[in-house]
């Protein structure tokens, strides 16, 4: 069995993930970062994005994760994120009509409202593409 280390995912939602990994790649606002087992203490703002989680049984989940930041310390990496959801859970119908929408906000918004549609819409496309299982 390879290294694995304590991972935890947690949302406004609550607790969604509590076990262990052997390796989370996940978008931060500087680049895509991966951890795995020894990685030295560590924080980072999180930005939107696909994040791919290996399972201790080596098991590869992606999730769509928006906002809110990763930590190392001590050997337990914590991800607390505004949004995570697994593929399997993501309805793509659902966020195409979301990507549409907000497609059409960004045609007739104002600075503050352009700016909150393209954040709408960065999050609508990382869900469809997560949800289709592309890249």
């Amino acid at each position: 069995m390879a290294n694995t280390f304590h991972l935890q995912i947690v949302t406004p939602d609550g607790l969604l993930f509590d076990g262990n990994a052997q390796r989370i790649l996940v978008r931060t606002t500087e680049g895509d970062v991966g951890i795995l087992s020894g990685h030295s203490d560590y924080v980072s703002p999180v930005a939107t994005g696909m994040t791919r989680v290996t399972m201790d049984d080596g098991e590869v989940k992606t999730a769509a994760c928006s906002g809110g930041f990763i930590s190392v310390k001590k050997g337990i990496t914590r991800l607390v994120a505004n949004t995570f959801e697994w593929a399997e859970d993501i309805d793509v119908e659902r966020a195409k009509r979301a990507q549409t929408r907000a497609e059409e906000k960004l045609k007739e918004a104002s600075d503050y409202a352009e700016r909150a549609a393209e954040i709408k819409l960065k999050r609508a496309i990382t869900r469809i593409r997560v949800g289709e299982g592309t890249k």
